[in-house]
């Protein structure tokens, strides 16, 4: 089965994850399939950045998110609908 979950980066006590479809039995920092985004908490907005389509394609063919990126997806989609209407 297919996840698409975070894979976490960068240093003691200031992560940066990358949002990866990975093999569910795969470590959580190892091998990924591809990778789809980013998030990064340490930032004061929360900076998040995913390839909407990428995600809309691995979600059609039965992966499965984790709660988390769940939560960040649909924050991404709720911004991006909110800059097509400012457009």
């Amino acid at each position: 089965m297919v996840k698409i979950r975070l894979a976490r980066r960068g240093n003691k006590k200031r992560p940066y994850y990358h949002v990866v479809a990975a093999d569910a039995r795969a470590p959580r920092d190892g091998k990924f399939i591809e990778k789809l985004g980013f998030y990064n908490p340490m930032d004061k907005n929360n900076y998040v950045g995913m390839e909407l389509e990428r995600i809309d394609y691995w979600l059609s063919v039965g992966a499965q998110p984790t709660e988390r990126v769940g939560k960040l997806i649909e924050i991404v989609k709720k911004n991006s609908t909110e800059e097509v209407a400012t457009s």
